[in-house]
């Protein structure tokens, strides 16, 4: 006899339910970042999570439903990470050491540990007006976060006041996110990555005698 009670059996499902979902989302992820959007299909991506094509129907209504869970959760994981990071640099970390945990942060998140990271930053500017506007409020926020950051540093000194923060800003972040275009984690660290990165960033390239 089953002496399940349906209360239990109800959080059963919901676990497995979510665990499903969370297939799904994964193996759109891997996908939207290796071929695009418009090249992925929802066969493809049942196929990668080892479900059939219709079993995606239970969790999601279409492929772009699925695309704008991937979106948010890609730019909120790396936004959150990059905070979490300088948070741990310590209120009096100068702005080098600053920039130094973000870069290394945001590199890593793009590189190492989120193919929804990669994927946002990927496909985003394939999608139609439409689709890119849904996100544009939450990367125009972390945006505005490393602006706050840069400001700093031009505050306390360390940044010179001749440059605009934004294009300063849009230079940065268009560096390191075409590192994924490029990049082979196969032949060089991350961590090597991002040092080169700040040092460029905050020395430059021009000798110093």
């Amino acid at each position: 006899m089953d002496m399940t009670s349906g209360n239990e059996k109800q959080v059963v499902s919901g676990r497995k339910s979510a665990a499903s979902r969370v297939l799904i989302l994964d193996a759109a992820a891997r996908l939207f970042r290796d071929q695009g959007y418009v090249a992925t299909t929802l066969r493809q991506i049942a196929e990668t999570a080892n479900m059939k094509a219709g079993s995606i129907y239970y969790h999601f209504n279409s492929k772009e439903e699925i695309l704008d869970e991937v979106l948010n959760q890609g730019l909120r994981l790396i936004f959150d990470a990059v905070k979490q990071a300088v948070s741990d640099a310590g209120a009096d970390a100068s702005c080098a050491r600053q920039l130094e945990a973000a870069i290394t942060t945001h590199l890593q998140m793009l590189l190492e540990k989120s193919d929804y990271t990669s994927a946002d930053i990927r496909i985003y500017n394939q999608l139609p007006t439409g689709l890119r506007a849904r996100h544009r409020r939450l990367r125009r926020e972390y945006g505005e976060y490393w602006d706050r950051l840069l400001q700093g540093g031009q505050a306390a000194g360390e940044i010179r006041t001749d440059i605009e923060i934004v294009p300063l800003r849009m230079l940065v972040l268009g560096a390191l996110n075409w590192t994924l275009e490029w990049f082979n984690v196969d032949k060089r660290s991350v961590e090597e990555l991002a040092q080169l990165a700040c040092v460029l960033v905050m020395e430059g390239i021009a000798r110093r005698d």
